[in-house]
Order: structure tokens, then sequence, then C-alpha cells
């Protein structure tokens, strides 16, 4: 027997898929119990028809069914002539439908997991392009910061002109510390937090300066602010500044019993 025109046949994917008579399939059965290449090529032909299934295995949408038996029902309603064909020329036909339908079908999955394959590579770009994007921004923010901290350094800490106030802890909170830069010229007045604890979102620290043995609002903010925060301008005279804990949005006079830095202006 040659074995190539054997398998050219299509009669081994018949047999893959059940497409054979009883008689046909036990003689398939015979040649590959006899040549061992028919037994390779078989599992090649189930190993590749099972492997593109799993990989490719998809529910179809139920207007493809519905489209399917309308179909079938019009073919039924169709009256046809029946022509009798030799039983060789009706095995041969079997066998050549059965590959094409393997064939067809290996190749509408390979088409499907391609397809699913690059879908999945695009979105995978979506997500790369949006997470760079997010870098770029985190990027854009970290040298925002950096820039102000390089103009606060440089306007605010290194000034001669503004007077640093270091604001220690009271016995409310002896762990805390802030330090306050005040240009005594400009009247600008801007904090630097230290340590300070947090607070409940009903609260927030106010400074104070105290001018004349009087307190001056100097504005309110929250205990999480990073760098230099600009506070109210405070003019000429203050002798000392203090920070209370006091409700949002501020007092118009401390809450000394909640004060928890303070820091005396060195006279130069």
């Amino acid at each position: 027997m040659n074995i190539h025109d054997y398998i050219a046949t299509g009669i081994l994917e018949a047999y893959a898929l059940g497409e054979l008579s009883e008689r046909e399939r036990e003689e398939v059965e015979k040649n590959l119990a006899q040549y061992p290449e028919l037994r390779e090529e078989l599992a090649r032909v189930e190993e590749t028809q099972e492997r593109l299934l799993m990989d490719a295995a998809v529910t179809p949408k139920a207007s493809i069914k519905t489209n399917l038996f309308a179909l079938i029902d019009k073919a039924s309603s169709t009256e046809a002539k029946v022509v009798a064909m030799p039983s060789s020329s009706i095995r041969l036909w079997k066998y050549a439908a059965a590959a094409s339908v393997t064939i067809a079908l290996i190749a509408s999955l390979q088409a499907y997991y391609y397809w699913n394959k690059w879908r999945a590579s695009e979105t995978s770009l979506t997500e790369l392009t949006a997470q760079n994007q997010r870098m770029a921004q985190d990027y854009n923010r970290v040298n925002q910061h950096l820039d102000k901290m390089e103009n606060d350094l440089k306007n605010v800490v290194n000034n001669p002109a503004f007077k640093r106030v270091m604001m220690m802890g009271t016995p409310n909170a002896p762990q805390s510390m802030a330090y306050v830069y005040w240009n005594e010229s400009s009247k600008e007045v801007y904090l630097s937090i230290q340590s300070l604890k947090q607070l409940s979102k009903d609260n927030q620290y106010q400074l104070w300066a105290i001018i004349d043995g009087k307190p001056v609002d100097a504005g309110v903010f929250d205990g999480d602010v990073a760098g230099l925060l600009k506070m109210k301008d405070i003019a000429s005279g203050a002798a000392a500044f203090a920070v209370t804990i006091e409700p949002r949005g501020g007092k118009p006079t401390p809450t000394l019993e909640t004060m928890q830095v303070m820091g005396n202006v060195v006279k130069v």
C-alpha cells in the first residue's frame, strides 16, 4: 500500500471525526495496526484538532444557531433530484469532505486564535501606553516638586531677609516641631512642618503671630503639607509664633489649651 496516497485520501481525518462506517473503521484500524506511519499521522491529526479546539474554544452567538437552523429548514423544504453514486465514489467523497471539514475547522480556529492574540496585544499596548502616560505625569509632578523645593531653598530658606523661627513642641505635643520663615520687610510668612500629628477632618492647625502680646491670625493648614506653605502676611512687630488646633476653617482667637508648638523671634 502507498502510505502517502492513503493519507492523502483524507480517511484518517474522517476516522478522527467519527465519519466512517463500522466496516471502514475496522479497515482503518487494521491498517493502523500494520503501519506505524499511519499511527503517527493519526496522532498528529488528533493532536492538532484537540490543541486548536482548546486554544480557541468559544461559545457561538445565539444568532449563529438561529441562522444555521433557518438554512437547514430552507434546504429541507427544497426538493432535490436523487442521483445514485457508486459506493467507491461515495467513500472518496466522504473522505474528502471530512478532510475539507477538518482543514476548514483548523483554518477557522487558527484565524480566531490569532485574532484573539492580536486583540490581546492591542490591549497590552493600550495598557502600556496608559502606564507610560501615568509615569510621565508622575515624573512631571516630581520635577515640579523639586523645582519648588529649589526655589523655596533659594528664595526663602537661604535668603538672609527671612528670619527663621524654630517652634518647639509644648507639653501638649512634646514631639512636635515646625519652622516659620518671616520676612519683616515684605511681611511674607512661610511655614515648614517638621513633625505634627494628623488631625480629624473636622479640625485644622492655625498659625498665630504674637504682636504686642496679642495673637494675630496667620492662616490655617493641614498637617500633611510637604515643603514650604505660604501663610498670611504678618506686619512688623511679631515677637513669637505659635500653632493651635482649631475647628476646620479656624477661629478669630486661639484655643490656648490646644497649643502644639511655639517659638520666639530672635532679634538681630
